[in-house]
């Protein structure tokens, strides 16, 4: 009952507020913390519904959805947001808050990693993706100390919580128990961490990025990037680290045998489209990758931060993410030499 009533609230707010008639809507992808649905109006269009949960911060919503709409100037496949009859992005009355944009039709997200030419594909869009939001108003790319790119203080301070709450509260599960034993692996291991890092450059480039560049925030259609969802409001974070996240995801990196070759395809095709990014940069990829990995406490809080979220895609994402971490480790050295040997 109360999906059906949550449809037709979606259904009152299309046809209210962005003069949409839908002919269908029903439940879409799930969302990290939104409720999403699909709507089919008239003409055969479909559209993406998202309901923002009552404490969404809507000012960064909206902020997320102008840097989309920015990022789409610059050539990036953002799917078309529909304003309000008002020209708002965030319809608000009264209730939930609700954005629209259209479906990306016959497209698949890259949870499945990547293989073929999608590896240039992406990696030429991402370097359109940094390049364009280089010029963004919020500020222009600078530079910041590697160690602030890669904390492994803060990494070590996360670490270090998450364990205390697991004395506080022991695991009920087997993934809680996995979880708990890895934070504790990650804690004594970070001294190797830091070692791994101090082989960065002094600076790193930092720069307005989408800020979840996730394989399940990326759209593909075949080997070309059909959209790309679900930004975060424009902050300064490393374009590095988030082109090692996309072409290095930990289930790309488990099943595609080819992924240093992978690697220095993307990393060629993102240097084309973005020639401002400095080689010695692009040379910290995978270095950058394995760091965030090593102090990274997801999915490891989920079973005390939000147990719900803990699907079996969860549990399964979160082993994964810790097997590549130690492949990426064991293989540093030589991706970094097949990425040299590019940019030299």
């Amino acid at each position: 009952m109360k999906r059906q009533s949550d449809v037709m609230v979606a259904a009152g707010f299309l046809a209210m507020h962005y003069g949409i008639i839908p002919t269908d809507v029903r439940e879409g992808p799930s969302g990290t913390a939104t409720r999403n649905y699909v709507a089919r109006d008239g003409d055969g269009r479909r559209w993406f519904v998202k309901v923002y949960p009552d404490h969404a911060d809507l000012g960064a919503e909206r902020r997320a959805l102008e840097l989309a709409e920015f990022a789409a100037l610059g050539g990036v496949p953002v799917p078309t947001m529909r304003r309000t009859l008002d020209g708002d992005l965030i319809a608000v009355h009264g209730g939930p808050a609700v954005s629209v944009a259209a479906f990306a039709e016959d497209a698949e997200t890259a949870e499945g990693g990547l293989s073929g030419g999608r590896w240039a594909s992406v990696g030429a869009m991402v370097g359109r993706l940094h390049r364009t939001l280089a010029r963004h108003p919020d500020g222009p790319p600078r530079r910041a100390a590697s160690h602030e790119v890669c904390d492994v203080q803060r990494g070590r301070r996360r670490l270090e919580r998450l364990i205390a709450r697991w004395k506080e509260q022991p695991p009920s599960s087997s993934f809680g128990t996995w979880a708990r034993d890895t934070a504790r692996q990650r804690l004594d291991a970070l001294p190797a961490t830091a070692s791994l890092l101090e082989a960065l450059p002094t600076t790193l480039a930092t720069q307005i990025v989408h800020g979840d560049l996730s394989s399940l925030n990326l759209m593909l259609r075949g080997e070309e990037v059909a959209a790309v969802i679900d930004f975060r409001p424009p902050t300064h974070r490393s374009p590095m680290w988030e082109l090692g996240r996309i072409v290095l995801d930990p289930r790309t990196v488990l099943t595609a045998s080819d992924w240093l070759t992978g690697l220095v395809t993307a990393v060629a095709a993102y240097r084309g489209t973005n020639p401002a990014m400095p080689d010695q940069d692009l040379l910290t990829v995978p270095r950058v990758a394995a760091g965030y990995l090593a102090c990274s406490v997801y999915p490891l809080s989920e079973p005390l931060d939000d147990p719900p979220a803990v699907t079996p895609q969860l549990e399964a994402y979160g082993r994964a993410r810790h097997e590549a971490l130690g492949v990426l480790c064991a293989r540093l050295d030589e991706a970094e030499e097949v990425l040299r040997d590019l940019l030299t």
